[in-house]
């Protein structure tokens, strides 16, 4: 049995794409993935099951979220190696200086190119900073990531690609999570 752990991007916000976790989660299982868990109320799903192919159960989730709640959510499917290779390469967790509360990662459903990166970078920020591994992007909000100009959205927008985020304490609970 695999163990993964299912990110919803943009549910559960402002009042738009509400879907409570409970009915959530009783679809998951009428899928057929099993130990199925949730972690609080912005679409974090961690389950289990035989089938090995991550695009496969990404479009099966998505249709299933679609018939189910009559919305489309981008979706994406990681496992809890990619979560700990995450905490381990973040370059602002090594800094002491930083606060963890604002530490974010913006997980990427593949690599940006180059050109659309350094789009991205170069780009002023007032105080933010980014690092950018394979489909990771690591993130500092110096000033809180609410009052940041730097969303998702325009993080998709200039890499071109899509993109959900997490902070610091959603990602390592996740990973206990997947662990138990």
């Amino acid at each position: 049995m695999n163990t993964y752990i299912a990110l919803l991007r943009g549910i559960n916000v402002s009042g738009h794409k509400i879907i409570k976790m409970a009915e959530l989660k009783k679809m998951f299982e009428n899928l057929g993935f099993q130990n199925v868990r949730t972690y609080i109320q912005s679409g974090n799903l961690v389950f289990e099951t035989n089938e090995t192919a991550i695009p496969k159960l990404e479009k099966s989730i998505r249709k299933a979220i679609e018939n189910t709640f009559g919305f489309d959510v981008h979706i994406q499917i990681l496992i809890p190696d990619e979560i700990h290779k995450a905490l381990e390469m973040s370059p602002f967790l090594r800094d002491n200086s930083l606060d963890i509360k604002q530490h974010y990662f913006v997980f990427l459903n593949e690599i940006p190119s180059e050109e659309n990166w350094n789009i991205l970078k170069n780009m002023e920020l007032k105080g933010e900073q980014m690092a950018l591994a394979d489909k990771i992007l690591f993130v500092y909000y110096a000033n809180g990531a609410g009052k940041s100009k730097l969303t998702t959205n325009l993080i998709e927008s200039k890499l071109k690609v899509a993109a959900t985020a997490r902070n610091l304490n959603t990602t390592k609970k996740l990973l206990e999570i997947a662990s138990d």
